[in-house]
């Protein structure tokens, strides 16, 4: 989502000021997965005031004017199954929306409509403190205008309504009207560079990477893969046997900048390499990009074991991120 988020026009784009100890707000993280395994943060707080764009820790995780954490799920198919969205501190709510439907809306026109936001919540957590939920599931909000809500409390189901083109929770924490980053509340407009992870979330034994890059769906199938059958969760029924015609291993990688390039390796039982490639260097930063390698099958047949795949995010050489998987045929 862009500049304009809630249920009524907000103020334009800033950050609040190093707050006092004593007023700093203690939050727990507010939807119900794993950083880095069932979820991911796709995008900060913008600390640019230019127009372009730069995360609390001076990377690209974030683009121009946002004003929130995007704590993004991996498919459509795990939205729909349901991953609950939780009160990040005790509070009181101060309004809500709930009649929204589950469809994206994309038009660049409402950047500046209320209905950005979707279905979601206000909190009101006392001492000059808010925090703003958007993109909820039409319907599933369990809470009413007037109600005390504890931290952790389930509130409702990440949906996909208002501005969005993929499944997630937008977080916005304020302070006296002001937009905080909640990973680097200390930090002035237009400065970066702390890259604690934690900043405003304590909840004991927990912390929250920080991850500038990150593979976010892979998996083997039994020929050409789109993003809409990652999203939908089409690849379940499609899984290569011993007898299908292709074996195709795929990744999906977000967060991505100039220069990076996706590395892909599918070997045999026996280690040998079946197929590899790895994709030229981007021009420019992309937000996610999908790609797939595979091989026909042989005429021989596929040999029996279990096939391997490794599947990276390099820049110059150097390996950022890595995930290997394997099937049994």
């Amino acid at each position: 989502m862009k500049k304009a988020f809630g249920f009524c026009a907000l103020l334009a784009h800033v950050l609040a000021y190093p707050a006092l100890a004593e007023e700093r707000l203690a939050l727990t993280f507010p939807v119900a997965c794993v950083v880095g395994d069932t979820c991911v943060i796709q995008n900060y707080v913008d600390h640019d005031a230019s127009a372009g764009w730069r995360d609390f820790a001076c990377g690209a995780m974030s683009y121009d004017g946002h004003d929130g954490t995007d704590i993004r799920i991996p498919t459509l198919e795990a939205q729909r199954r349901g991953v609950g969205v939780l009160a990040a501190a005790e509070g009181t709510v101060l309004r809500t929306r709930t009649d929204m439907p589950d469809k994206p809306l994309t038009d660049d026109g409402l950047d500046d409509d209320p209905r950005a936001c979707g279905n979601g919540l206000v909190i009101d957590h006392g001492k000059g403190w808010e925090t703003q939920y958007c993109h909820m599931a039409q319907g599933s909000l369990l809470v009413r205008t007037g109600d005390r809500v504890k931290a952790g409390q389930r509130l409702g189901l990440i949906g996909v309504s208002g501005r969005t083109s993929f499944p997630h929770l937008h977080l916005t924490v304020r302070h006296e009207g002001q937009v905080v980053d909640p990973f680097a509340p200390e930090l002035a407009l237009d400065a970066c560079g702390t890259a604690t992870g934690k900043g405003l979330f304590d909840t004991p034994g927990r912390t929250v990477p920080y991850l500038d890059r990150f593979i976010l769906n892979t998996g083997f199938a039994d020929g050409p893969v789109s993003v809409s059958d990652i999203e939908n969760g089409q690849l379940d029924a499609r899984k290569p046997k011993p007898q299908s015609d292709a074996l195709v291993v795929y990744m999906r990688a977000i967060g991505l900048q100039a220069g990076d390039a996706l590395s892909m390796v599918l070997v045999d039982p026996d280690g040998a390499v079946v197929v590899q490639k790895v994709f030229d260097p981007l021009e420019r930063s992309k937000a996610q990009l999908m790609q797939y390698i595979g091989r026909k099958r042989p005429e021989t047949g596929w040999k029996a074991g279990t096939y391997g795949a490794v599947l990276s995010i390099l820049r110059e050489g150097k390996r950022l991120a890595e995930k290997r998987i394997f099937i049994a045929l």
